[in-house]
């Protein structure tokens, strides 16, 4: 069997199977486990993102969407020479990775029409599903319920000791930082199970651009920087965006000193197996008492933006 990717949390669950050895193909962007960047890539960014800040990156993919051009380009040669019997996509965001109905013109140039695994997450449930689609697909059925088990058992765990806390903290997630986005679509429901309150996460649902005063006024305890497609060292030379804002300095996460940047690709922007210890590191984050991170060193950094 030979599997394309064109999703790097599809690629982690491919690799979370066991069926590496199957991976023909994926993105430029699919880094993780590490020997995943050594496959051929048959997906890449149709735009230059290099060098531009947030602000021009944000303007040039709403240019783009409302145009109606595609963020990506498919290499339909190398697809062709391929000839995958499973390819693994989205159709949840245009953003994201190549969407139905790129993917669709794509499969007319394919002489062997593959089986198309569309992942579309809006929450962890749909997260989880996801991984057992691509189980079903590669008759791995078995082993993705056994990590579907085991992933249900560590966010059960989780749950079940922020349930006996008295407090929980008020948290402002940033999708995105200039200009500002909410936390979207599975994201919400992490910040809750980890036992934080974001009153301007949009759970299940895209992640919209919040008019900053709603977020003074919202007086977040804590400040998660996890803008999309960032690992952390990015996201920590592009914090001082904050200060950019009127009042930045009168939030209460900032005069606490709870702001905190994150690696965003690898916990939070990718609906795959490792949402789970997002999860895990957002409860260590809010309830640090409680809540223990054995995790890598490079998952955060506390910021003092003083």
């Amino acid at each position: 069997m030979k599997i394309v990717s064109f999703l790097p949390s599809a690629t982690e669950m491919v690799y979370a199977l066991g069926l590496e050895a199957q991976l023909v193909g994926v993105t430029h962007e699919c880094d993780y486990p590490p020997p995943a960047a050594e496959q051929p890539v048959v997906v890449r960014n149709a735009i230059d993102f290099e060098g531009l800040s947030q602000a021009q990156i944000d303007d040039a993919v709403r240019e783009a969407v409302h145009a109606g051009r595609s963020l990506y380009a498919v290499d339909e040669a190398l697809l062709h020479n391929i000839a995958p019997d499973v390819i693994l996509t989205q159709d949840l965001c245009q953003v994201c990775a190549p969407s139905g109905n790129e993917v669709s013109r794509v499969l007319q140039h394919l002489s062997k029409p593959p089986e198309v695994v569309y992942l579309t997450p809006k929450c962890l449930a749909d997260i989880f599903e996801n991984l057992r689609q691509v189980g079903r697909a590669t008759g791995c059925e078995a082993a993705a319920r056994e990590i579907v088990t085991a992933l249900e058992q560590r966010v059960a765990h989780v749950k079940t000791k922020a349930a006996r806390l008295t407090k929980y903290p008020r948290v402002f997630f940033m999708e995105w930082l200039s200009p500002p986005y909410c936390g979207g679509h599975w994201v919400g429901e992490m910040i809750e199970i980890a036992g934080g309150i974001d009153p301007l996460a949009k759970k299940g649902a895209d992640s919209l651009r919040v008019p900053w005063g709603e977020v003074v006024a919202a007086a977040p305890e804590m400040l998660i920087l996890s803008p999309c497609g960032f690992d952390l060292e990015k996201t920590i030379a592009q914090a001082h965006l904050i200060k950019t804002y009127p009042g930045w300095e009168t939030l209460p996460a900032v005069k606490k000193g709870h702001v905190y940047a994150v690696d965003a690709n690898s916990y939070f922007a990718r609906p795959g197996p490792r949402v789970v210890e997002g999860i895990e590191l957002l409860a260590h984050l809010f309830h640090p008492e409680v809540f223990g991170w054995d995790g890598p060193e490079a998952a955060f950094r506390r910021l003092d933006l003083g």
